[in-house]
C-alpha cells in the first residue's frame, strides 16, 4: 500500500474558451500541471512525480494564474496534452489500491472532472483519499471547519519554506511534510463518490405576518395601536432579528 499525495494547478481563461457553444463548460478548471510523492506505509518517499500540462479547453493562461503561480501560455505550448500526462500518471500511481492525499477536495475533484472531460479510464484512480487539510486543522487544536491555507499551516508547523508556494511539485512536498506531522493511526481513509451531489434542500422563505403581530399589542393592551406604534413595533422587531443587542 501506498500514499499518493498530490497536488494541481489549473486554468480558467473563460475568454479564450474553446467550447463557444456552451457558457457553463463541463471542465471549467483545466489541470495545466500535476505534481505528486508516493510514500510507503513509513512515509519514506518512494517516487515523485512533477509535469506540465498543455492546456486544449482555455486558448491562453488567464493573467491571474500567471501573477499565482509563474505559469504562462507559451511555457506550455511544447508540454504534452492531458490525456498523455494522465497516462503517465496512472503508471507513476501503478496501484488502485493506493490511497490518495490532498490538501482540499478540489483537486480530486477537478482531477476526476478532467479525465471525464477527455472520456479517459478513470478505474485506476485509488478511490480512497484522505484530505490532510480538516486533519492539520484538529492537530492544531482548532475546528476542522476552519480550513488553513497551504502556507499557513507549514508556517503553524515549522516546516522549513525552502520552495515556492503555488507550484503543484511543491504543494504536493509541503503537504507530506503536514501529513508527517498530523497523521495518527485513528485516521482512516474514505472512499470518493466522483458523482456525489451534495443536496441543497432551501427552506421556504418565512413571511412575517405583521398585521397578526399588531393585533396581538393590541389584544395585550386593550387599545388600538396608533400609525406610529405599529411602525415602531415593526422596526422593534426587525432589529431584533439581527442579534446585535444580544449581549
Amino acid at each position: 500500500m501506498h500514499y499518493i499525495v498530490f497536488d494541481l494547478e489549473f486554468n480558467q481563461d473563460v475568454a479564450s474558451l474553446e467550447e463557444t457553444d456552451d457558457t457553463k463548460p463541463k471542465c471549467p478548471f483545466e489541470i495545466i500541471q500535476i505534481g505528486a510523492v508516493k510514500l510507503d506505509s513509513k512515509f519514506q518517499m518512494v517516487s515523485s512525480f512533477h509535469q506540465f500540462v498543455k492546456p486544449s479547453i482555455y486558448a491562453n493562461i488567464s493573467t491571474f494564474v500567471t501573477i499565482l503561480t509563474g505559469i504562462t501560455t507559451k511555457q506550455l505550448q511544447e508540454e504534452p496534452s492531458f490525456p498523455d500526462v494522465y497516462k503517465e500518471f496512472i503508471k507513476f500511481i501503478d496501484d488502485p489500491e493506493s490511497i490518495f492525499c490532498i490538501w482540499g477536495p478540489s483537486d480530486i475533484k477537478e482531477l476526476y472532472r478532467n479525465v471525464n472531460y477527455y472520456q479517459l479510464d478513470k478505474n485506476p484512480l485509488p478511490k480512497l483519499f484522505i484530505n490532510i487539510q480538516p486533519l492539520t486543522s484538529l492537530h492544531l487544536g482548532i475546528s476542522s471547519k476552519k480550513l488553513l491555507r497551504l502556507q499557513t499551516a507549514v508556517e503553524a508547523l515549522n516546516i522549513p519554506i525552502t520552495k515556492d508556494f503555488h507550484h503543484a511539485f511543491n504543494d504536493a512536498y509541503y503537504t507530506v511534510e503536514i501529513f508527517k506531522k498530523v497523521y495518527t493511526p485513528a485516521i482512516l481513509p474514505s472512499v470518493y463518490n466522483p458523482n456525489y451531489v451534495k443536496s441543497t434542500i432551501r427552506q421556504p422563505k418565512k413571511v412575517i405576518d405583521f398585521d397578526a403581530l399588531i393585533q396581538q399589542f393590541e389584544k395585550m393592551y386593550h387599545r388600538d395601536m396608533a400609525k406610529e406604534e405599529q411602525e415602531l413595533i415593526k422596526l422593534a422587531y426587525k432589529m431584533g432579528k439581527t442579534g446585535q443587542f444580544i449581549k
